[in-house]
């Protein structure tokens, strides 16, 4: 899902660093005013499960593979805000250390992967919740929804750059990152449901 550099026109470009500038920017100031003394240090752990869990990939059919997001967990761990902070600087350090990812398209990659993969989904999860009143089933159905919705999002920027056809691209995001999101639900589900009942102090959710 991370986009490469050479692969969004200018115009998309400009727009998803913008996007993307305003929304973490508002992250970073909502996180510091809600997070305490007592949760900065699980704001680093969090950061460093994260890029860790994103370096391990697991086979998909055709030769593809994918690998978790961690960006819903993250915000159920520790808010929204401080769960795209989190996101975001994962994504930084891909795109800069590890070249995972381009440096003149990390804004849309921060905006598909932290803002809708983490921030926006953690309210999808609240919603769900809420009118489910099953915990389990919105967490699953929030973190599946962090890597595809990310995912649609990624193939429409590409679609508008013009690197390739709308229902081409859609299609092949769409199938491949519909399996790669069970797998992410999984690990979220599990991953929640251990820290509810070991340390429930530390979810926020």
């Amino acid at each position: 899902m991370h986009i490469p550099d050479g692969f969004l026109s200018n115009p998309v470009m400009v727009a998803t660093n913008a996007a993307a500038l305003v929304t973490a920017g508002f992250a970073v100031k909502k996180a510091s005013e809600d997070l305490d003394e007592r949760k900065i240090p699980l704001m680093g752990v969090t950061t460093a499960f994260v890029f860790a869990a994103q370096m391990l990939n697991f086979p998909i059919v055709g030769g593809t593979s994918g690998h978790v997001l961690g960006g819903l967990l993250a915000a159920l761990l520790l808010g929204p805000n401080a769960g795209m902070v989190v996101m975001t600087v994962v994504l930084i350090v891909q795109a800069l250390l590890f070249n995972d990812g381009g440096i003149l398209a990390l804004g849309a990659n921060i905006f598909n992967m932290a803002f809708i993969g983490s921030w926006c989904c953690y309210w999808v999860y609240r919603w769900l919740a809420k009118i489910s009143r099953n915990e389990t089933v919105a967490v699953a159905v929030s973190a599946w929804l962090s890597v595809f919705l990310g995912a649609i999002a990624c193939a429409l920027e590409l679609a508008l750059s013009g690197t390739a056809p709308l229902v081409v691209v859609v299609a092949a995001m769409a199938s491949i990152h519909a399996v790669i999101g069970i797998g992410e639900a999984l690990v979220t589900v599990a991953a929640f449901a251990f820290l509810k009942r070991t340390k429930p102090e530390l979810v926020r959710g």
